[in-house]
């Protein structure tokens, strides 16, 4: 099996999320493609905004009638505490032995890859997909056992390339139009999501 992992708070889930994984499924021949919903990011303050239970109904929503090859892994959630992505993908191996693991990322992530918590052993693990964000350029970061690779082999350790989403979409900016102008309807979110969001009264 050859699973994708897109990890992130999700809050909200946006069509960049959706394109990002759809460009995974086209590009890397995935058996699977799980969203990971962190419980708490080491590498973000808490933005605020609904729980962590409302945040899996959002990306529910954003995935009914996606692909029947992605799924929600909601380990992290289930785990709690600070989500860090190697104890995940520790999990994950000892669970799915001969699975095939990798990170799918926007090119903004990638230079922060070093300072992710046991680098080294998460690339022992998995390799990563990163898609061009615009402002960000793909920065090659310097970090032992990483090695780029113009098509994934299903080996750990590989870096490869995904084409732009081409959607300038972040969920921090979402919530901020959410808060700010509640009666408007920001461009950018599955209509089930804003749905979800408009049904229970969130980021108000």
């Amino acid at each position: 099996m050859r699973i994708g992992l897109l990890g992130g708070a999700f809050n909200p889930p946006h069509e960049g999320h959706l394109k990002l994984a759809r460009l995974a499924l086209d590009h890397l021949a995935l058996d699977e493609l799980r969203f990971v919903p962190t419980a708490i990011s080491p590498h973000k303050p808490d933005p605020g905004g609904p729980d962590a239970k409302a945040r899996l109904r959002l990306l529910s929503a954003a995935l009914a009638g996606f692909d029947p090859r992605v799924r929600v892994e909601p380990l992290e959630l289930e785990r709690g505490g600070t989500s860090y992505t190697v104890d995940t993908l520790e999990i994950l191996v000892q669970r799915e032995p001969g699975a095939a693991w990798i990170l799918i990322m926007g090119s903004d992530q990638l230079s922060g890859l070093p300072s992710w918590r046991r680098p080294e052993r998460l690339l022992e693990l998995a390799s990563v997909a990163v898609a061009l964000r615009p402002g960000a350029p793909l920065v090659l970061p310097d970090l032992p056992g990483l090695r780029p690779a113009p098509a994934w082999s299903g080996q750990p350790g590989e870096l490869v390339t995904l084409p732009g989403t081409e959607l300038d979409l972040a969920s921090t900016a979402l919530r901020e139009g959410l808060q700010a102008r509640p009666l408007e309807d920001p461009a950018g979110l599955p209509p089930q999501v804003l749905g979800t969001i408009r049904s229970e009264n969130l980021y108000r």
